[in-house]
């Protein structure tokens, strides 16, 4: 049986180690590890004087780039800065990733450094269950947090005092993980978190082709979420296109998801590329286990929504 590896990504004073603590609890994982550990490691064998980003925080690194006039802004200074610290921690965290695929040993490893798309998790996917989530917090809660955790530990106040970097870190890990499908979690409720990710490790997926108007979306989410099933993706098939045209899918599981009875001019456009594609789409439909999976796709069928792949001419 392959090993999990599960990373788990975030600014600074998200609640991402609540969270590593819990899923390594829940899965029987005995090995957890916090990136700030790695970076101590590296720090003893890399000296400030070649990387004095790594000598300096997350928030702070960018305090010590040489060419700061080369960036338009400070955000862009701020998120350079971040990449450059993380970026000396990163290859130790592979190492740390490989021994543990290599002794066949599950892991969960929580940190600000793991980045989206800086570390190579693809070079693990054949011989471990690689999972990979970045968690955020609206500002209040953000700030929320900062602040309960600098009473509770009598310390914390220099995280504060650069409060508004770690939001910029925040958007940056989101804007990163977005652009390669890593999912987004927003750290509201620690029950709901901790069931997202577990739901996203032990789920199930398959592509699903359907064919259905508009007016019967509301039906296909309605079969889908009865069994607490949801889905990741839309792609349109329009003959014109060698490629279908593909739409990514946030928090499907929600209330508000694809309801375009609820927006008119959402119905509106979607009516119009359905029109397009002669009500052709398909979906990566995820389900808790296989035998939801089973029944959702049962039910799209015996409602005449699914239509055979072959069928698709593009």
């Amino acid at each position: 049986m392959k090993p999990y590896v599960i990373l788990i990504g975030s600014a600074s004073g998200i609640g991402k180690s609540t969270i590593a603590s819990e899923i390594s609890n829940r899965l029987h994982i005995k090995y957890l590890i916090e990136t700030d550990f790695i970076r101590e490691i590296v720090r003893g064998v890399i000296g400030p004087d070649y990387a004095p980003a790594l000598h300096k925080s997350s928030y702070n690194a960018y305090t010590t780039l040489r060419d700061s006039f080369n960036y338009d802004n400070e955000e862009k200074l701020i998120e350079a800065g971040f990449e450059e610290h993380a970026s000396f921690v990163i290859p130790a965290i592979e190492k740390v990733i490989q021994r543990s695929v290599k002794d066949k040993e599950s892991i969960v490893i929580e940190g600000v450094h793991l980045v989206p798309g800086l570390i190579n998790i693809k070079q693990f996917e054949n011989d471990a269950n690689v999972y990979f989530f970045i968690l955020t917090a609206d500002k209040e809660a953000h700030q929320e947090r900062f602040i309960s955790r600098a009473i509770a530990i009598k310390r914390g106040g220099a995280q504060l005092d650069y409060f508004r970097e770690n939001r910029i870190i925040n958007d940056y890990l989101i804007f990163k993980a977005n652009s390669i499908s890593i999912p987004v979690i927003n750290n509201k409720n620690m029950d709901k978190t901790l069931k997202k990710i577990l739901q996203s490790i032990h789920e199930v997926s398959e592509e699903v082709f359907l064919k259905h108007p508009v007016e019967l979306i509301d039906l296909e989410r309605e079969i889908i979420t009865k069994y607490g099933g949801k889905i990741t993706d839309i792609s349109y098939y329009v003959p014109e296109f060698k490629e279908p045209l593909v739409r990514t899918i946030d928090d499907y599981d929600e209330e508000s998801v694809i309801n375009p009875e609820s927006d008119a001019k959402k119905k509106e456009s979607l009516a119009k590329l359905y029109a397009l594609s002669d009500n052709i789409h398909s979906h990566h439909i995820s389900a808790p286990d296989k035998e939801s999976l089973d029944k959702i796709i049962k039910e799209l069928a015996e409602n005449n929504l699914i239509i055979d792949k072959n069928l698709i001419k593009n």
